[in-house]
């Protein structure tokens, strides 16, 4: 399932035309991120994002997390 997750947030980076070290390199000017592309990588690939990271990469990727109560 680990793969899953790092799959579809990759596919997110590549849907914007964005490359691993450019959306690290907005994360690190907008948010004040570390600039390693290994950094978000590993983060992906152990599922050890933080919720506030999550919402940070969502708006650099011009999304937003929404809340929805399932029906």
């Amino acid at each position: 399932m680990k793969s899953n997750l790092r799959n579809e947030i990759k596919s997110y980076i590549v849907r914007q035309g964005m490359t691993m070290q450019e959306i690290v390199d907005l994360l690190r000017d907008e948010h004040g991120w570390s600039d390693s592309v290994s950094n978000l990588s590993n983060k992906l690939q152990r599922e050890s994002l933080r919720y506030v990271e999550a919402v940070q990469l969502a708006d650099a990727l011009g999304y937003e997390i929404v809340w929805q109560k399932r029906r």
